[in-house]
């Protein structure tokens, strides 16, 4: 486990954070909306991830069962983050490492999630 703090951003940077994450066990997912975002994602506890700046430029959507709080922002739409439960029910985040600053992710090799049957 190689824990990093990142920081990243929308695209226009009105949402702003940092956050302690693992991008070695990063994910793909092909649920509905994963896949159409072409999200990679990388998971943590919510006590690390810090929402910098913009809690007031993001809005909220949640689809399916209404569990994960997708947060984008107001003004570009991108999503730089998800909240939710983890499987054990502890609070997480689920930040999209496309908007993390100066990490590729394509150098990155996630693991596949079928969240499309979960």
């Amino acid at each position: 486990m190689s824990l990093k703090t990142y920081s990243g951003s929308c695209q226009c940077g009105a949402v702003r954070f940092s956050a302690d994450l693992d991008l070695d066990r990063s994910v793909i997912c092909n649920c509905s909306r994963c896949r159409r975002m072409g999200f990679v994602l990388a998971f943590a506890p919510i006590a690390a991830f810090r929402l910098e700046s913009g809690e007031d430029a993001t809005t909220e959507y949640r689809f399916n069962r209404g569990v994960i709080a997708h947060r984008f922002c107001r003004v570009c739409g991108v999503e730089a983050y998800a909240t939710g439960p983890g499987p054990d029910g502890t609070p997480m985040v689920a930040v999209n490492v496309n908007c993390l600053d100066g990490v590729d992710p394509r150098a990155l090799t996630p693991v596949f999630y079928d969240g499309a049957s979960a």
